[in-house]
């Protein structure tokens, strides 16, 4: 199962060979759940370590990650595997082009002065339909 969220990168833990050939890195986001802050913890694991290095605590991330769960001595656990990490994406531009100003209503013209029109435009001078 593959699952994505969405937060700031709250701690992040150095790298630990558990083994001869496994390590794994362990890093917490905080997410925002209703009026208290969640504090989710996540694992790397092998050569998927890495890939936390490009960020800096306080960063806003999303986090592609599976759910793993195994039984030992009667006990049961449950692993969150990260697998992908990327910035999230701030306010950019829907357009994607290079007009700083799409997407942006322009304001309303200037009244001209001397024309009999008020300061503020009425319905009536807003309705341009021809019907």
């Amino acid at each position: 199962m593959s699952f994505e969220i969405e937060g700031r990168l709250h701690k992040k833990f150095e790298t630990e060979q558990k083994t001869e050939t496994f390590k794994a890195r362990e890093f917490v986001i905080e997410i925002q759940d209703g009026n208290y802050p969640q504090f989710i913890k996540f694992q790397l694991v092998q050569d998927r370590c890495a890939i936390l290095d490009g960020f800096d605590e306080g960063s806003e991330i999303k986090v592609y990650f599976d759910l793993r769960g195994r039984e030992w001595n009667g006990k049961y656990f449950t692993n969150l595997n990260a697998w992908r990490i990327d910035q999230k994406a701030e306010s950019a531009p829907a357009s994607g082009g290079d007009d700083p100003f799409a997407g942006e209503v322009p304001p309303f013209p200037p009244a001209e002065t001397g024309s009999g029109m008020s300061d503020s435009p009425t319905p009536d001078d807003l309705d341009d339909l021809p019907f």
